[in-house]
């Protein structure tokens, strides 16, 4: 897959219908069309009867916070929930592989580490129909863009990884922080900071989190195509070649 139509990917998503749709519009309508037929008519067959406004409502705003820590209480307060609720919706959306909780990594127990889980829609194209955004015109401009693709670049990796491999995300009150953590079968591990940028560069907080956990090896996935170093054990790649070398470990 070349760089522009991994963008396309990125925009309208994997679902076929909707990437190899005739114009972005068309894309759009028929994500649309799909979000509403399944929560209208396929979720009330799989189980307990869920209002399917509610949970649409419920599906927006984890897009609005894609790839952000999840945070039960708010969801609560913003559909007039309780928790218990906010818990078993969330548990459904999971169930139907239509969301994903990346678990905080959780092994070291000399620092205060974030425990929430990160929530994401799993596919960045409902991402977008969800909040109305038709083209890559559009996504680029809009506040999600940046956790749109760390949303996008996570599924695509996972999608590729050997079977087996454990993934979480690494963050601690002290502001140490790693997008995603690969623990690959064999005890490997690897760590990923995810940039939408061209010109990627590193913060102290990822620094500070493989001062922490030492990985075998550390990565920065962002748009472009030509790989460099980002300092010692640190290489800046595209999403295309971190995603082969993945699935060739």
């Amino acid at each position: 897959m070349n760089p522009a139509q991994l963008e396309n990917l990125w925009v309208r998503g994997g679902f076929p219908s909707s990437f190899l749709a005739d114009d972005d519009a068309i894309s759009l309508r028929w994500r649309q069309d799909f979000i509403r037929t399944y929560l209208e008519r396929d979720v009330s067959q799989l189980g307990p009867r869920v209002p399917a406004e509610t949970l649409r409502r419920l599906w927006t705003m984890l897009a609005h916070s894609q790839a952000s820590l999840l945070n039960a209480a708010s969801l609560a307060r913003g559909l007039g929930l309780d928790g218990k609720t906010i818990a078993r919706y969330l548990d459904l959306l999971v169930d139907l592989l239509l969301v994903r909780r990346l678990p905080a990594w959780h092994r070291n127990a000399g620092k205060r580490l974030v425990r929430s889980p990160k929530i994401m829609v799993r596919d960045s194209g409902l991402v977008h129909a969800l909040l109305g955004i038709a083209s890559q015109e559009q996504l680029l401009g809009h506040p999600v863009a940046g956790h749109s693709w760390e949303g996008f670049v996570i599924e695509t990796l996972l999608n590729v990884a050997p079977k087996g491999t454990q993934a979480s995300f690494y963050r601690t009150a002290a502001g140490a922080e790693i997008d995603i953590l690969l623990n690959l079968p064999g005890g490997t591990l690897w760590g990923i900071e995810i940039k939408r940028s061209s010109a990627p560069t590193l913060e102290r907080g990822f620094h500070l989190a493989c001062a922490d956990l030492n990985p075998e090896r550390c990565f920065v996935v962002y748009p472009g195509a030509a790989r460099f170093p980002l300092g010692a054990n640190v290489e800046a790649m595209s999403l295309r070649e971190l995603a082969l070398r993945l699935s060739g470990s």
